[in-house]
């Protein structure tokens, strides 16, 4: 196995504390074992991990695969779940799966180039919003998926952090975010299986279909909701001297591709900027500040 980044390290560590530890003492044995049990040839792992550690492999065929090993949790059991009810429609298939271990062997999207590259943002918006369509179904009625209720529990835990208060957080920007959750839950639609985390750097260019997702989070929700990751991305987005009005046209875009209530897409933007920037706090990240920024300008587009 090659060795990992400190980064990497510090971020198992830091997430999963002495089960991170072990995890990482076990993890060239469950290489090998992955190898031995599926006829593997793992190459080096990708060199940006973050929570999990990924690399190219090639099966017994020649074929190749992504052997994904995570650290078994509530998160990496949503995402296997999820990748069992997509079935490889609108993302990568599904090859084998280790549910106690945390391990996925998955499908390899080649070329693999992802949405990020097309410098066209309505042709990317417009390739996106096929994804989406392709992945969308009814959540199954017995599931064990987070909702998107259960996710906006994060402002509750923002509030908690400051006894009542926002912290470092606008009073504004926080209550709107809270009303918009509020407000936007109990009036959702049929419930909806969505990626959760659909933006340009999980969409990639694919043989068997012109582009297909990966890494779903799986979450319960509407439709609309799906959209806000992309509405934040690509990288630098926040640059942009016409933030507001790029934004605009991308909402009224994906409102008439996607027949959705523009409204809706705008609430959901403003809310999960909101809470995406809370995320970024509360695991001890540091472009929060930034995000605040962006998360104003996205209260800024008009309803």
């Amino acid at each position: 196995m090659d060795s990992l980044s400190e980064k990497f390290t510090k971020n198992i560590t830091g997430a999963f504390g002495e089960a991170g530890v072990e995890w990482l003492k076990q993890l060239p044995t469950i290489l090998t074992e992955c190898a031995q049990r599926w006829s593997l040839t793992v190459k080096p792992h990708f060199s940006n991990l973050s929570y999990n550690y990924v690399a190219p492999v090639v099966q017994a065929n020649g074929t190749e695969a992504i052997l994904k090993v995570c650290v078994p949790s509530p998160e990496w059991h949503t995402e296997y779940n999820a990748l069992c009810l997509y079935a490889g429609r609108g993302i990568c298939r599904l090859l084998q799966a280790d549910a106690a271990q945390g391990i996925l062997l998955l499908e390899s999207l080649k070329p693999g180039l992802m949405l990020a590259s097309v410098t066209d943002d309505e042709q990317a918006t417009s390739i996106a919003a096929q994804v989406m369509r392709r992945l969308w179904r009814p959540a199954p009625a017995n599931h064990n998926f987070p909702t998107v209720a259960t996710w906006s529990q994060g402002l509750d835990r923002l509030r908690e952090t400051f006894a009542g208060g926002t912290g470092p957080f606008p009073v504004k920007l926080v209550e709107e975010a809270e009303h918009l959750f509020a407000e936007l839950i109990p009036a959702m639609g049929e419930p909806t299986l969505l990626h959760g985390d659909l933006h340009h750097y999980n969409i990639l260019t694919a043989e068997r279909e012109s582009w297909l997702a990966i890494d779903p989070k799986g979450v319960v929700g509407e439709p609309a909701y799906e959209t806000g990751a992309l509405l934040r991305n690509p990288f630098g987005i926040e640059k942009r001297p016409d933030l507001v009005q790029f934004t605009t046209r991308r909402i009224d875009q994906l409102a008439t591709e996607l027949n959705l209530e523009r409204a809706r897409i705008r609430g959901w933007n403003v809310a999960q900027a909101v809470l995406s920037v809370w995320w970024d706090y509360e695991d001890g990240g540091d472009s929060w500040q930034e995000g605040i920024r962006f998360a104003e300008q996205m209260a800024a587009v008009k309803e």
